[in-house]
């Protein structure tokens, strides 16, 4: 009777291990960040995309197409408005490059400009071509779970780890317990105040992928301004090789 007993109490303990999140029995905050981002990047990537900069004077719409290689590479190449074609935003693992067609020149990008508006957006120059790492430049934290637009999601504390290349002070994301979908990130600068919030919407499947095709970031501190990024088209683990992701294609790519 005794051995009946505890073997009723040892399955009863391994059901109630299974009914608890992933995350509790094994998945830390930096391991769903990740999931997060192979499901947003995947290995490699080729999208096509629209960017709307909305102002209470003026509203102005950019057009690219981008690629991406891992963590290390990404290229942005800008088709629209005709005064900005061919212009050409390359990073190759620790540098940043910018080529201008309008006067043949490439300029690498210091550190102190990923904090600056990229292409008169509200997105920074960091937010697009990523200078900084989300997985090793920062310390990760699952504060609570909670539901978020319709989904179960976590919450996710992240502070930039001492001497690092982040233009945050501290980022808070929401990433959706299903399929890991980023849906909502506040960034925080460094004196701890809100800076901008991205919000996460219009999720589509493409392949075995369900992701956001709409960015919308706002920034706290304007009124009537923010920046919608609409993703137009979207290929995952594409056939490209790091080689493309170089200085001399630059100007060739179109």
């Amino acid at each position: 009777m005794e051995n009946v007993k505890k073997a009723l109490i040892l399955i009863t303990v391994i059901g109630c291990l299974a009914a608890i999140p992933k995350v509790v029995v094994g998945q830390t905050a930096a391991e769903i960040i990740e999931r997060s981002e192979e499901m947003m990047r995947g290995d490699s990537q080729y999208a096509e995309m629209t960017m709307r900069i909305e102002r209470p004077r003026y509203k102005r719409e950019v057009s690219m197409r981008s690629w991406l290689k891992g963590r290390n590479y990404s290229l942005i190449l800008i088709t629209a408005p005709a005064r900005d074609n061919g212009t050409v935003f390359l990073m190759r693992e620790n540098d940043i490059w910018n080529y201008d067609p309008r006067i043949d020149r490439t300029t690498r990008l210091p550190s102190s400009m990923m904090a600056q508006s990229w292409m008169g957006s509200d997105f920074t120059n960091d937010d697009l071509v990523r200078d900084s790492d989300i997985i090793d430049d920062f310390e990760h934290q699952i504060l609570r779970t909670e539901e978020y637009n319709g989904f179960e999601a976590y919450v996710i504390e992240l502070i930039p780890k001492p001497d690092t290349p982040v233009v945050w002070g501290k980022v808070l994301m929401w990433i959706s317990k299903d399929h890991y979908i980023h849906l909502r990130v506040e960034n925080y600068d460094q004196r701890g105040q809100l800076a901008n919030t991205m919000e996460f919407s219009e999720i589509e499947e493409f392949g075995n992928r369900r992701v956001p095709t709409r960015i919308v970031v706002t920034p706290a501190d304007k009124e009537n301004e923010r920046t919608v990024l609409k993703y137009e088209k979207m290929e995952f683990d594409i056939d490209v090789d790091e080689t493309f992701f170089s200085r001399a294609n630059m100007q060739r790519v179109r």
